[in-house]
């Protein structure tokens, strides 16, 4: 069983459509999405019509969550006065079909799955920030014992986000009756903003075997792949739109 995560797409297009070609070229059994499809660019439309025409089960992220819950209205948006965050809200609301306004309305928090490996039994939750909140940052420099009692609390032995754009596995101690076993956090990093200072997109595939166990530390495989798209077309979109140009900038410089 292999299954492909991936994340803030936030309304890059070129992007999505590369991940796409990508992920055709690997043996993929499952697919989600971890939230925040709109934002930063000028395609929120394409981006939830391809969700959308795919069937790919997906959770919100803060901006979908936010802007859906906008009020579509035509006014013509003056930029003096709001800063890069509010700016890009305002354009996505104004830009935003309402009947993927609605979508945006009704996707899940999170998603839980559980599997059984080995008479193992291992829950994963898929989420966009954290369990405790959809705009809360899981850093790879987050204490350990803070992202444990997150995940026990959460009753999970794999714990899937985004929202920060940068990837990262963490392998965590943790003990259960007297027996150590093995937690995983696991950041999938982003497809269409990267913030890690690698331009390429990223996704993560974990892969279920009959080696799969949680008493080893390296008994869960997580693979992290990165892909070219054309960035040019993704940033130029940016600059001839009103959205601020620093977005474009950001694309260039993966940051």
């Amino acid at each position: 069983m292999r299954i492909a995560l991936f994340s803030d797409v936030h309304a890059n297009l070129p992007a999505l459509k590369s991940f796409f070609l990508d992920i055709e070229k690997r043996e993929i059994d499952a697919l989600y999405c971890l939230g925040d499809l709109v934002g930063y660019n000028i395609w929120p439309n394409e981006i939830i019509e391809e969700i959308r025409k795919r069937s790919i089960a997906t959770i919100a992220g803060n901006h979908d969550e936010a802007i859906g819950n906008m009020i579509h209205n035509h006014k013509k948006i003056d930029v003096n006065g709001l800063t890069n965050g509010a700016i890009s809200k305002e354009f996505t609301n104004q830009l935003l079909k309402e009947k993927n306004r609605q979508f945006l309305q009704t996707l899940p928090s999170h998603i839980r799955l559980k599997f059984k490996f080995n008479n193992e039994t291992i829950t994963i939750l898929l989420v966009h920030g954290s369990p405790n909140a959809i705009n809360e940052y899981i850093f790879e420099e987050r204490p350990e014992d803070e992202i444990v009692e997150m995940m026990e609390t959460s009753k999970v032995e794999i714990l899937c986000f985004g929202h920060t754009h940068k990837p990262f596995h963490k392998v965590l101690n943790a003990n259960s009756n007297g027996i150590l076993k093995y937690k995983h956090a696991i950041n999938i990093g982003s497809v269409g903003k990267p913030k890690d200072n690698n331009t390429e997109g990223c996704y993560a595939v974990l892969e279920f075997n009959n080696n799969t166990t949680l008493l080893k530390e390296k008994g869960v495989n997580v693979e992290f792949i990165r892909f070219e798209y054309d960035i040019e077309k993704a940033a130029l979109a940016i600059e001839n739109s009103i959205l601020p140009n620093a977005f474009a900038e950001n694309l260039r410089n993966g940051n």
